[in-house]
């Protein structure tokens, strides 16, 4: 007697399922991850943008002058979103590589490696 005809065909389309409900428990781990470092690559790079922000504003905080704008309250406002667009432009481009600490600090504490 040979084993496939031992085992009942009911029992190996059961067997079956179970193997294929084990894939799809994989599959969906592997994609819950992949949201995670997701999620975790854009929080470090938002906040590498944030601190590059702060800094740049304080690069800016003793220049007053005759810009566009004449050393206004609009020369206060347009000089914010200019400095928040480079830093999120420094930050986008590679940063200064904080974003790749904090990532890796927010995969750590996610239970999960970087590469």
């Amino acid at each position: 007697m040979t084993v496939a005809a031992a085992i009942p065909a009911a029992a190996a389309a059961t067997f079956g399922q179970t193997l294929g409900s084990l894939g799809d428990s994989q599959s969906a781990q592997a994609q819950a991850a992949l949201k995670i470092k997701g999620k975790a690559k854009a929080a470090a790079q938002q906040f590498e943008a944030m601190f590059l922000n702060t800094m740049f504003q304080q690069m800016y905080a003793g220049v007053d002058g005759e810009g566009p704008f004449g050393g206004s309250g609009a020369l206060k406002i347009w000089r914010s979103m200019l400095t928040d667009q480079y830093a999120k432009s420094f930050a986008k481009n590679g940063g200064i590589g904080i974003a790749s600490h904090v990532y890796d600090a927010l995969l750590k504490q996610q239970g999960l490696k970087s590469s």
